[in-house]
C-alpha cells in the first residue's frame, strides 16, 4: 500500500465512524468546521513530498519499503535520536502512534505466556506499518470510586472489561477517558489501565480495533473553539486537537486483534511500557516549551525596558535552569538507553521519570514567574480587530508605546502567545496535561523507586557511615 497523501488520508476518516460533540452526531468529520484545524494538524505528519521533512518523518524498512518512522524500531542511539528530531516535528497524532513501541516492548515477556499475542502485536504492527496508519493510546478507564478495585465497583463496566468470549473473539464493554486524537485515528490500541490482580482478570484486557467498529462511540471535546485567528491565537489557532471520551458497547474484538484476555499477571507491563513511551514524548514537548518560555520572559522583560533589571534577570534564569534541567534529562535518557531481550532500544527509564517529574512538578511555579515578568497585559490586551482599526488602533500605537526599538505589533504577539499557552483555553489545557499526561506525579514516583539502584545506594550509604557488610 504505501505512504498516504494527504488527500487519501483525509478520505480514510470517511468510514462510517461514529463521532459526537456537544450532543450533535458528525456523519462526516472531514467535513465540520470543528475539525478543520485538527485534520489540518493530523494531515501534516504525510507531508512526504516536503524535501525537507521527508528524511525526518519516512525511513526504509527491513524489507525496503517506505514508511513512517514513527513506526522505525530503535535499535541504536542513532535511532532513538532520530525518533526524537521525530517527534519535534510531528503532530501529536503521529506522536500517539507510537503505542506500537509501546506494544513491541512487552513482546518478549508475552511471549513466554502466550506465543499467538506476541504474534497478533507484530502482524499489527506490520499491517499499520505497511497501510500507513495512526492508532491512538486508549489507556484510561473511567474507574468509579477510586478506593474500589475494579470488580469491586458499583458498575462493574466502569473498568474497561471482557463481557464474553466466544470463537470469534472477545466481546468488551466499559469506556475510556481522555483519548488525545481519538477521531482522527485508524486504530484503537487498548490497554489496562493499571497492574491488576487475578480477582480483575477480566479487566486485563489489550487490543486493537479500527477506530470505525461497531459499538465504538467518541464524544469529543477541545480547549479551541472552531475558528479562531492566527493572531490573537498564535498556537491554539493551528495546534487544536479533540480529547475523545471513548464508549466500547459490546464491540467484539477478533481473536487475531487481542493481545491479553485474562492473563492478568503481564497487565501492568503493558501499562508501564506505554507510560515510558508517553512520557518521552510528553518530555520532548517540554523542552521545547520551556525553551519558549524563556524567550517569551526575555522578550517581554526587554519590551518593558526591565531586561537588565536584577528581579527581571533572576526570573529568567530560573526559567533557563528549568529549561536546560529538562533538556539534560532528555539527552541523558537516550544516551544511556536500555535495551529488551530481543535487542529493542527505549529510554533510560529512570532518566525519563525523573525528567517528566521536574517538568510537571515545576511547570506551574514557570508559568508563575513568566506571568509575574509579563504584567497584567497578559489578560487584557486588546485584539488584532482593534490594532487595525481606523478609529482605536492609533491609540494603541500611543500608549502600547515601551522602548524606542519595540514594534508594536510584535509586542501585542509576544503578549498574545504568552497569554494563548499559558492563560487562556489552550493555557489551562496544558496546565493539567502538564500533570497528568502519561500518568500523574505519583506514577513518575513509583516508576523511580522501581527503576533506581536502591541496593548500590543502601551500600553506599553503610560504607560511610563504617557499618561492614557481607
Amino acid at each position: 500500500m504505501g505512504l498516504k497523501t494527504k488527500a487519501q488520508y483525509v478520505e480514510s476518516l470517511r468510514d462510517g465512524r461514529e463521532n459526537f460533540w456537544n450532543g450533535e452526531r458528525m456523519d462526516d468529520i472531514t467535513a465540520h468546521p470543528r475539525f478543520r484545524v485538527p485534520i489540518e494538524v493530523a494531515s501534516s505528519d504525510y507531508d512526504y513530498d516536503n524535501p525537507e521533512r521527508r528524511d525526518i518523518i519516512a525511513y526504509k524498512t527491513e524489507e525496503g519499503d517506505l514508511a513512517h518512522r514513527v513506526y522505525q524500531l530503535p535499535r541504536s542511539e542513532e535511532d532513538l535520536q532520530k525518533r526524537m528530531e521525530l517527534l519535534r516535528n510531528m503532530s501529536i497524532v503521529g506522536g500517539v502512534t507510537g503505542v506500537f513501541m509501546a506494544l513491541l516492548q512487552v513482546v518478549d515477556p508475552l511471549r513466554k505466556i502466550n506465543p499467538q499475542y506476541a504474534d497478533n502485536i507484530e502482524r499489527m504492527y506490520k499491517y499499520a506499518r505497511k497501510h500507513d496508519l495512526r492508532a491512538a493510546e486508549v489507556i484510561t478507564d473511567a474507574k468509579g470510586d477510586r478506593s474500589r478495585k475494579a470488580h469491586e465497583q458499583d458498575d462493574p463496566d466502569l473498568y474497561l472489561r471482557i463481557v464474553e468470549r466466544n470463537k470469534d473473539g472477545i466481546v468488551v464493554r466499559g469506556a475510556k477517558l481522555h483519548i488525545s486524537a481519538a477521531a482522527l485515528v485508524h486504530e484503537l490500541v487498548v490497554m489496562p489501565t493499571k497492574a491488576m490482580n487475578e480477582d480483575e482478570k477480566d479487566y486485563a484486557v489489550a487490543f486493537s480495533i479500527p477506530t470505525n467498529a461497531k459499538g465504538v462511540k467518541i464524544i469529543n471535546r477541545s480547549f479551541a473553539a472552531p475558528d479562531l485567528n492566527e493572531f490573537d491565537y498564535p498556537a491554539s489557532s493551528h495546534h487544536s486537537m479533540p480529547e475523545g471520551f471513548v464508549v466500547f458497547d459490546d464491540v467484539l474484538v477478533p481473536w487475531d486483534r487481542v493481545f491479553l484476555a485474562g492473563e492478568w499477571q503481564l497487565s501492568g507491563a503493558f501499562a508501564g511500557s506505554l507510560g515510558l513511551w508517553e512520557r518521552t514524548a510528553g518530555l520532548v514537548d517540554a523542552v521545547e516549551s520551556a525553551a519558549t518560555m524563556v524567550g517569551l520572559a526575555q522578550l517581554v522583560s526587554e519590551q518593558q525596558g526591565k531586561g537588565k533589571k536584577p528581579d527581571a534577570q533572576n526570573g529568567v534564569a530560573e526559567l533557563i535552569c528549568y529549561a536546560e534541567m529538562l533538556r539534560m534529562g532528555l539527552e541523558h535518557s537516550v544516551r544511556n538507553f536500555e535495551m529488551t531481550p530481543s535487542g529493542m532500544v527505549h529510554p533510560n527509564i529512570l532518566a525519563v521519570n525523573v525528567a517528566k517529574y521536574q517538568y510537571a512538578n515545576n511547570f506551574h511555579s514557570m508559568v508563575k514567574i513568566l506571568h509575574d515578568l509579563a504584567g497584567g497585559l497578559t489578560l487584557t490586551m486588546p485584539e488584532e480587530g482593534d490594532l487595525r482599526s481606523n478609529e482605536v488602533g492609533p491609540y494603541l500605537r500611543k500608549y502600547l508605546h515601551a522602548t524606542k526599538d519595540t514594534d508594536i505589533e510584535t509586542r501585542m504577539r509576544v503578549y498574545n502567545l504568552i497569554r494563548d499557552i499559558s492563560a487562556d483555553s489552550f493555557g489551562g489545557w496544558k496546565q493539567v496535561v502538564a500533570l497528568q499526561a502519561g500518568g500523574g506525579l505519583p506514577a513518575q514516583r513509583v516508576m523511580m523507586h522501581r527503576s533506581y539502584d536502591m541496593n548500590a545506594a543502601r551500600a553506599k550509604a553503610l560504607k560511610l557511615a563504617g557499618v561492614k557488610t557481607a
